[in-house]
């Protein structure tokens, strides 16, 4: 049975987070609990294409990473397929709100601004936003990005963080993605990138022993993100998480993509509830 869809309004908050209404959708366009994902024999995940090492396409065409590891553990715990739905940064709110996926495995980090569109879950990984310059340009402090001209992917956290740092005038350069926005550091279209923890290496994969970490913004938490008001499915991931961190399955993926040990997440954010309602 077809419902009436109330209108949407997409709001984008300081060059970060789409803000998109929910909106409601037919029964068969989208599983909205875990009763009707079972059913149908699989979930639909959002999640990166192009940004390893959370979520890429690798060199056999399949999707792989740390987010499509801790998904496929997801789907096993609910005993179905995973079918990927790659997506740029700036499309993942649209493409869950509009029903085109179940749920994200996208590097969602948890903002207040974006909780207002999606229901989070429990953090289940963390990630560092950084700004990321050749060794030879010096930049001590935020008001030396002034003399910088930026990438970062559009509505990203690092957007948000450069924009939120960088003194006013500062020129900064919003590309579609990470793989974008490294490319635009490497051809020399721009003297320095907003990134997470792994571009530096990325970059100096490229272009060895040439790039450093300059500025620490923000450490922050990664969530996997529903839409709001569908509790049975925020609650079923919550409790997946919880299980898998106390197992130490977590501790597989986080070993092999993170290198690193599963860290003590936050149990409250502010402005961001864990729980649906």
């Amino acid at each position: 049975m077809k419902v009436k869809m109330p209108n949407r309004r997409n709001v984008l908050l300081g060059g970060a987070a789409l803000m998109a209404a929910p909106m409601i959708m037919t029964r068969s366009a989208l599983a909205v609990t875990p009763d009707e994902i079972k059913k149908r024999g699989k979930i639909i995940v959002g999640i990166q294409g192009d940004n390893p090492p959370w979520g890429f396409v690798n060199s056999s065409g399949k999707q792989d990473g740390f987010d499509a590891d801790v998904s496929q553990l997801y789907a096993k715990e609910l005993g179905v397929q995973v079918e990927y739905v790659p997506l740029e940064v700036a499309n993942r709110i649209p493409a869950l709100t509009s029903g085109r996926v179940d749920a994200l495995f996208a590097t969602m980090a948890m903002f207040p601004d974006r909780a207002k569109a999606v229901q989070f879950s429990k953090p289940y990984v963390a990630n560092v936003i950084v700004l990321i310059a050749p060794k030879t340009t010096e930049v001590k402090t935020n008001a030396d990005m002034g003399k910088l001209k930026i990438a970062v992917p559009r509505a990203s956290a690092q957007d948000t963080q450069v924009t939120k740092n960088a003194p006013p005038g500062t020129e900064i350069l919003r590309l579609d993605g990470d793989a974008a926005a490294i490319q635009a550091m490497l051809s020399g279209q721009v003297t320095a990138v907003g990134g997470n923890m792994f571009y530096k290496d990325k970059l100096n994969e490229a272009k060895p022993g040439t790039y450093e970490d300059k500025l620490e913004f923000q450490r922050i938490y990664n969530g996997v993100c529903t839409r709001l008001g569908e509790k049975e499915i925020n609650a079923s991931i919550n409790a997946f998480i919880e299980k898998i961190i106390a197992s130490g399955e977590l501790a597989v993926p986080y070993k092999k993509w993170m290198k690193a040990d599963v860290p003590t997440f936050p149990t409250t954010m502010e402005g961001v509830p864990f729980v649906a309602s």
